[in-house]
């Protein structure tokens, strides 16, 4: 008698789908909706959202503002002044976005911009940041040439829309070293222009109101390479709230208005 060997059927192991919270429905593959909106920030300082940017016209410039990791150190020295003014070179050739005004602040670069369209604000603002990640991290390591990541996550921006507002963003652009007391120095007491920016191609100073000639800069000064401006809030509408004094501080001026306005 032979002996017959009993196969047992093979159980199927069938995944189960993994239920919501309150376990009324499954559970969505992609994680469900997530508190916030959009990816974390890649650093300690959240940048600006990303949500869909605000929509403009050719005629209204943008204030943009760009902040930059804490490995780049402080901008303002010489050798990061000669790299942002080389990105300025490269970008001049987009014509349907320009540069009008720059500021280098410490760990961030105000940008005053005029643009045709999101398009060509996006294909300029790029080659911008590329450019200017490429010559700055070339100026850092002078022995180990540095790679990596130099803007912090997404740059901010303002659309500009009247008169007073253009005012306000020249003067906070052109100005913000006043702002944030880098004209405390011994040198910089002296200066009535911010080097570290393109005041000296601005005429609007107050300084300058009865003056026939611009600013004298020396040989060795070599001044950003920036567009004059083809809107009109920034050729003339601006000048409806008066001229800008060099020795204007944004914050404060504006909170003097805020609490004149408040009595």
């Amino acid at each position: 008698m032979t002996a017959t060997k009993r196969t047992k059927a093979r159980k199927r192991h069938v995944q189960t789908e993994l239920l919501n919270a309150r376990g009324t429905a499954p559970k969505s593959r992609r994680g469900g909706k997530r508190r916030g909106a959009g990816r974390p920030p890649k650093g300690a300082r959240a940048g600006s959202p990303h949500k869909k940017r605000e929509a403009f016209k050719p005629s209204q410039p943008l204030h943009i503002v760009l902040r930059v990791v804490g490995a780049m150190g402080a901008l303002r020295r010489r050798e990061m002044y000669r790299a942002l003014r080389w990105a300025t070179i490269v970008v001049a050739k987009h014509e349907d976005m320009r540069i009008i005004h720059l500021s280098i602040q410490q760990n961030h670069v105000h940008l005053l911009v005029e643009a045709q369209h999101k398009q060509a604000l996006a294909r300029g603002m790029k080659a911008f940041q590329i450019s200017a990640a490429k010559l700055m991290n070339a100026a850092l390591g002078w022995k180990v040439r540095r790679r990596g990541q130099v803007f912090e996550d997404r740059y901010h921006s303002e659309v500009i829309k009247t008169p007073r507002q253009a005012r306000h963003a020249l003067a906070y652009v052109l100005n913000n070293w006043r702002k944030h007391q880098q004209d405390r120095g011994v040198r910089a007491r002296t200066w009535l222009v911010d080097p570290f920016s393109s005041g000296c191609s601005f005429a609007g100073w107050k300084q300058l109101e009865h003056a026939t000639v611009m600013w004298r800069v020396p040989a060795t000064y070599d001044a950003m390479a920036v567009w004059l401006p083809k809107t009109w809030l920034l050729q003339s509408g601006w000048r409806r709230y008066g001229l800008i004094d060099c020795h204007e501080v944004p914050s404060k001026n504006q909170l003097a208005r805020r609490a004149k306005a408040r009595v």
